[in-house]
């Protein structure tokens, strides 16, 4: 109701503060008439009539010049106390009105200026002009009183309406920083995505195609004198570029939408397809020995997928880049963490051109750098070097959830 008056007098102001000064006149001319017994009164009420319509034109402006009013309205009500009119809320509602108009619009210094002014001015005229030698109190206390109440109304509204414009800044301030964080935060998702997306097309891309090389470069050496080593190899050419393009289908099937019946519905590889590619490597020239320390344990998804790309992408970098004869692997399990660590016989050189041939600063590969944030991802940590009695190593530490089942009863040491 409070609210719907407001809107109604901020879009009709004029009109309404027309109506009041209207009203506000009435007030003064009924003012005007009352008296105490035994005072002397004015027998007209043509000063006051006069007075009242000038302090109630001031007040038409009152929103514009506030100050003016104050003026304006002291003034009447002073000459109206000269005159031997007594000072009751009535008379003094043309100056009450003003002094809340200007409490309500400007600062409380000003406010307070005003309204002392104008008490000391009634107080004045009143002590030294009064002709109908009224009361003490109604000279003093009680015109003070009276004009002191609009000031407080008006600090209060004030204050109101500064407090209600503080809580809609707040509001919209808040509003913004939710829409700047969900932006900011679908941009983050959408990066991560896309550096999932292509840490798994580099993985499973650069595995199979430096595996189908080896194969097929082994093959084209065994064709004439071993053809029957070749066509096993062969065999298993197609069998590499097979599963390379099931690991395709399944990574880029993330960029289809959840409700496309087509997409592919393949498990991400772990560490149970471990032989698969130890033999897939095998098969290219490259024999790889797996050993298995402590009691394996059951992996989340994210580690087991993590562990399993850690040990394709580090074979791969041994097939493309280090001379080697032969890999090891070796999966050390403790109860919080697993440790794998991948390394190689081939030469300082070649090993160290592996961290070094896929990008332009030294040291810092695609490949490597995927690791690293692989093995980021799920909280563990990756380290590679060279080794001193030569070759390559790359260990990768994973976080293990302490309370997971055992995997399966495993001797304490195992080699493939």
């Amino acid at each position: 109701m409070t609210t719907s008056l407001e809107r109604y007098t901020e879009r009709h102001h004029l009109a309404f503060d027309l109506i009041v000064a209207g009203v506000l006149l009435g007030f003064v001319v009924l003012g005007a008439a009352l008296g105490t017994p035994g005072t002397a009164h004015p027998r007209t009420l043509v000063p006051a009539l006069l007075l009242g319509g000038v302090s109630c034109a001031a007040l038409v402006g009152c929103r514009s010049h506030p100050r003016t009013a104050v003026a304006v309205t002291a003034v009447c009500v002073s000459a109206a106390s000269a005159v031997g009119y007594l000072l009751t809320p009535l008379l003094l509602a043309p100056a009450m009105a003003a002094l809340y108009w200007l409490a309500a619009l400007t600062e409380r210094k000003i406010t307070y200026a005003y309204c002392l002014a104008t008490i000391a001015a009634l107080v004045t005229t009143a002590m030294i002009t009064d002709t109908g030698h009224h009361a003490l109190v109604l000279k003093t206390v009680g015109p003070a009183v009276w004009l002191l109440l609009p000031v407080t109304a008006g600090r209060a509204v004030r204050i109101r309406r500064a407090y209600a414009e503080a809580v809609m800044e707040a509001a919209q301030a808040r509003a913004e920083h939710a829409e700047r964080t969900r932006e900011e935060e679908a941009r983050h998702r959408v990066a991560e995505e896309r550096m999932r997306i292509a840490r798994e097309l580099h993985d499973v891309v650069a595995h199979h195609l430096a595996l189908a090389n080896a194969q097929a470069s082994t093959a084209a050496h065994l064709a004439r004198d071993h053809p029957e080593q070749a066509h096993k190899i062969l065999t298993g050419l197609a069998a590499t570029t097979s599963s390379a393009l099931r690991e395709l289908k399944a990574t880029v099937g993330v960029l289809r939408r959840t409700d496309d019946p087509d997409a592919p519905l393949e498990p991400s590889p772990g560490l149970d397809r471990l032989s698969e590619l130890t033999d897939a490597f095998a098969s290219a020239g490259l024999p790889v020995t797996v050993t298995l320390r402590g009691e394996p344990r059951r992996l989340s998804p994210g580690v087991d997928l993590t562990a399993f790309r850690i040990v394709q992408e580090a074979l791969t970098n041994v097939t493309k880049h280090a001379a080697a004869r032969t890999a090891h692997v070796r999966l050390d399990y403790a109860r919080d963490r697993l440790t794998i660590t991948v390394t190689d016989d081939g030469t300082t050189t070649a090993a160290t051109a592996a961290a070094t041939a896929e990008a332009p600063a030294p040291g810092h590969g695609f490949g490597l750098i995927g690791m690293r944030e692989r093995a980021h991802s799920v909280g563990g940590a990756l380290t590679a070097g060279s080794r001193p009695e030569g070759g390559f190593e790359i260990t990768a530490e994973l976080p293990l959830h302490p309370d997971g089942p055992p995997a399966s009863p495993e001797p304490e040491a195992r080699q493939t």
